[in-house]
């Protein structure tokens, strides 16, 4: 049962945990404005923007929650030498991270813009290069990670499919954490699902936790399949499944766990994979039991749900969030 005295416990010693972000980092363009009639030109809104805002984006918003939950976030990821890169290292540089690990290289830094109308998306256009890296490239980046880990309690792996992770670098990079015995923390994409070995843990959603095992999760006999084929597949310590209004479901060799959702409102899903990333590997890093991990990063999945676009999620919110709900012993 975690009690408030242990959340306390827990959050106090994210302070000066290291963590190393492995992953595709994005800039997170929103354009925000009021959608008042209809184009003449085809059918669709037109949306008179009234404002924009820049956010970090895919592994950086991992970073930034983490950043924002108090621990250190050590990015090691790729931009281009483009303005989104200036913008993303920026926002970087806004909140004190370190950003010596986030490497230039000869392709567009991905963007996603948004257009928001009366806080409902109405369109998104990407731009991006999903081609792996150059092996030069990726021995820079295998670098840059050896370096960071030196001083690591965990990694997160933050795999968005933009050719950051593949698998060459992570044949190279995983060992060496393995073998310093910092924890690694992975959001996957299916077609890669053989790039990840060695993790401690993997955080599919239940579409990609079907797409992996090859098992349609319609009761919980079928979800408790899945989490050990994953368990086995990929021989990790633990999985974690992520089930939307369902809640999420931990998995480890012995037992698993279901944890419910603790969404109120949900007005916006965005980044919400990696406010959960972000809250596992820095309370495991503070000595958080897995099962302690999980409910923590469910609160705080539950919270940024409620805000619109990328968002994060603070100390204060999380305890505010657990003492309102009274889910558990307030010892």
């Amino acid at each position: 049962m975690l009690t408030r005295s242990r959340v306390e416990q827990l959050l106090s010693a994210f302070s000066g945990k290291n963590i190393v972000v492995l992953g595709d980092v994005m800039l997170d363009e929103f354009l925000w404005g009021k959608a008042r009639r209809i184009s003449p030109e085809a059918p669709v809104p037109v949306v008179e923007i009234v404002r924009e805002e820049y956010r970090l984006g895919g592994a950086a918003n991992v970073v930034a929650n983490i950043r924002s939950l108090g621990g250190t976030a050590i990015p090691v990821c790729v931009v281009g030498n483009d303005q989104g890169a200036e913008r993303v290292i920026g926002l970087m540089q806004q909140l004190e991270i370190d950003t010596s690990g986030v490497i230039r290289d000869n392709r567009p830094t991905t963007m996603k813009t948004r257009i928001v109308a009366h806080k409902q998306q109405i369109v998104r256009a990407d731009r991006e290069e999903r081609s792996a890296l150059s092996a030069v490239t990726n021995r820079v980046v295998a670098n840059a990670f050896i370096n960071s880990l030196k001083n690591a309690q965990a990694v997160v792996v933050s795999d968005y499919d933009k050719g950051v992770i593949n698998r060459e670098l992570m044949s190279d990079v995983l060992p060496r954490a393995r073998d310093m015995k910092v924890p690694v923390f992975l959001d996957p994409k299916v077609h890669h699902a053989d790039y990840y070995k060695p993790i401690t843990l993997i955080k599919p959603n239940q579409a990609e936790a079907e797409l992996l095992t090859g098992i349609q999760i319609n009761d919980s006999a079928a979800l408790e399949e899945a989490g050990r084929r994953l368990l086995a597949q990929l021989g990790c310590d633990y999985a974690l499944i992520t089930q939307g209004e369902n809640g999420m479901s931990l998995f480890n060799k012995t037992n698993s766990h279901h944890v419910p959702t603790f969404a109120r409102d949900v007005f916006d899903v965005t980044g919400a994979g990696d406010t959960v990333m972000a809250a596992l590997a820095l309370a495991g890093a503070s000595g958080a039991s897995m099962e302690e991990a999980a409910i923590l990063a469910n609160h705080a999945a539950g919270i940024v749900v409620g805000k619109v676009g990328t968002s994060t999620v603070n100390q204060a919110e999380l305890l505010a969030d657990f003492d309102g709900r009274n889910a558990h012993s307030a010892g």
